[in-house]
């Protein structure tokens, strides 16, 4: 039942148009794939920076030490998984960005599952070159 105070409610004789439907914008998707972009680039600065770091030790260690010949090909291998990165995580980028537009995007979990096991192996043969190397070098403490 109507109020008194309000008119009744005419039916019009043109209806309005159909409301249209606003473009989906992909704009946040597109800056969250930009982010992700850029911390895959920064691990990978990282693993390579870490790589050359180790690799270059072997300069400042006597060979007479044991244990520390082979510490460099380990720092070559994180330098190398650095490498790898940016190669995956630029190809990651243009298929994520394909996968947006046409949206069709589906998360998987093989790439982070793979490099988590790579990084934790390298990590693993760190801490073996770490504490496999002498506590003392030419009579100086090593900390």
């Amino acid at each position: 039942m109507a109020s008194p105070s309000t008119p009744p409610i005419e039916p019009s004789a043109d209806p309005a148009p159909p409301a249209q439907a606003k473009p989906v914008s992909r704009t946040r998707d597109h800056l969250a794939n930009e982010r992700t972009y850029l911390a895959w680039m920064r691990t990978a600065i990282a693993l390579l920076g870490f790589g050359v770091l180790i690799a270059r030790l072997r300069y400042l260690v006597s060979p007479q030490v044991p244990g520390t010949g082979q510490g460099w090909l380990l720092g070559l291998g994180l330098a190398c998984i650095g490498l790898i990165t940016v190669l995956l995580s630029t190809w990651h980028y243009f298929a994520v960005l394909a996968a947006i537009e046409a949206n069709s995007y589906e998360p998987t979990s093989r790439w982070v599952i793979l490099f988590s096991l790579v990084v934790t192996l390298l990590g693993a043969g760190v801490l073996y070159v770490l504490f496999s190397a002498p506590a003392t070098v030419k009579g100086w403490a090593v900390l």
